[in-house]
């Protein structure tokens, strides 16, 4: 048995800690068998359930939430560490020189007064910090993991189509756009008969639970 201190508040400290000893040899046997690729799922719902506890503007959920996926980052930086490919000093001092290098309207000289001038910056800090040399490049580095709508509107937003709402788009990618608009009407009904089903679920075995319970 690990004796854990007992604190009034924990800290970030004692989460980054509490977790390498549940990935340690005497921990959980649960955890220390994780990948990648084995905790992706649980990764992205802790992301969507953060996601809902912001449609709710629930500061409590959001603090549970928020904690939540707090634990998925460092529990996948451990991994790697444990793999030897890179620390959490490694992930921290890469995201710190990527916030000072793209945003040099605060950390250098560049002027940049309002948020549209800050994203334009930043873009282009982008496209340049990543080597793309065309707009292709850039599109090709959208994450295809995206929902499929997420991705297309990022998509014509990056080779300034504006979204899948946009009424105007260049004639040479009109075929393509309208081949995306008509696919995501599709998904957009499949998902919302779907969410239909899945509510509808919920209120069958609530239902039948209840029945059970009054028995």
């Amino acid at each position: 048995m690990i004796q854990f201190p007992d604190k009034s508040v924990y800290d970030m400290d004692d989460l980054i800690a509490i977790l390498r000893i549940l990935r340690a040899p005497g921990g959980c046997p649960w955890d220390r068998e994780q990948t990648h690729a084995s905790n992706r799922r649980n990764f992205l719902e802790e992301a969507y359930e953060a996601a809902e506890a912001f449609d709710r503007d629930d500061p409590a959920l959001m603090c549970e939430e928020l904690g939540d996926m707090l634990m998925q980052v460092l529990f996948n930086i451990h991994i790697e560490e444990d793999a030897g490919r890179f620390t959490t000093d490694d992930v921290t001092d890469h995201v710190v020189r990527k916030l000072i290098y793209r945003h040099p309207h605060v950390f250098g000289s560049v002027k940049a007064e309002t948020t549209e001038e800050v994203l334009v910056n930043w873009e282009q800090l982008k496209r340049r910090e990543k080597g793309q040399a065309s707009t292709a490049d850039t599109l090709d580095a959208v994450a295809r993991s995206l929902p499929p709508r997420w991705r297309a509107d990022k998509l014509l937003k990056r080779a300034g189509c504006g979204s899948l709402d946009a009424a105007d788009v260049p004639e040479e990618l009109a075929d393509a756009v309208r081949a995306m608009r008509d696919a995501a009407e599709e998904s957009r009904r499949a998902e919302e008969a779907l969410e239909r089903a899945c509510d509808a679920f919920i209120a069958r075995f609530r239902a039948a639970e209840e029945g059970k319970a009054k028995q």
